[in-house]
């Protein structure tokens, strides 16, 4: 009977495998071969990592460019819009400005007529002819029946507490033409003596409204208290 031992065999064959490999890595060539072999798997996982991570590194940038785009847009928009806004309230401000002067110049000569118009005297006949305004300068120019009115006219507006100053009145009594159709029917015109007289005058005076009248006044008794106070 024949026996083989099935142990001793493949001990044999794998000696002999063992033995065959390390006799190709120990020879010089194959030493070369697998350092080759592994500078190489070195240099395309550097490669890939390198490869990967610009990627990665460029997308990114790109997405942070995109915001600061998005950021710029946005910046530029709110930029146009504050200029629009500033231009619009620029505007505004011009149409207040010359609605200011626009009231300041109607209610200058009203609240002049409306003060001058208080002051007249309740006196028939008692007309006046023009009230002219220059700055703070009024005159007023009229004529009277007789010269009492004028007077009476001139005091109450130099009693005006501050409004009207520096009052002067110019009269000049006149005679006053008749219309024909009023004279007597046989009488063609009337003699000088008995033709009717009128008074003319001029009233100069300084206008000062009441807020800078009363400060006026504030100055000017300013000194005077400080004068009592160190008596």
């Amino acid at each position: 009977m024949i026996r083989v031992n099935l142990l001793e065999s493949v001990t044999d064959r794998n000696g002999g495998s063992v033995a065959a490999v390390e006799a190709r890595v120990s020879s010089p060539r194959g030493r070369g071969l697998l350092a080759l072999l592994v500078v190489a798997g070195l240099l395309v996982a550097g490669v890939t990592f390198d490869w990967v991570s610009a990627r990665g590194a460029r997308a990114e940038a790109m997405a942070e460019l995109q915001r600061q785009q998005e950021v710029a847009a946005r910046m530029e928009a709110i930029k146009k819009e504050m200029k629009e806004l500033e231009k619009r309230t620029q505007e505004v401000q011009t149409r207040i400005d010359a609605i200011k002067k626009l009231r300041a110049a109607q209610q200058g000569p009203v609240a002049v007529l409306s003060a001058v118009n208080d002051r007249l005297p309740r006196v028939a006949d008692f007309r006046l002819e023009s009230i002219e305004q220059k700055g703070d300068e009024v005159v007023v120019k009229g004529d009277s029946p007789d010269e009492a009115a004028v007077t009476q006219f001139g005091r109450s507006m130099e009693f005006s507490s501050g409004l009207f100053t520096n009052v002067s009145i110019e009269t000049k009594r006149e005679k006053m033409e008749v219309p024909k159709e009023a004279l007597p029917p046989s009488a063609k015109e009337l003699p000088e003596a008995a033709k009717p007289t009128t008074v003319s005058f001029t009233v100069k005076c300084k206008y000062t409204p009441q807020g800078a009248g009363n400060q006026q006044t504030q100055k000017a008794a300013a000194p005077s208290a400080n004068q009592i106070a160190q008596k």
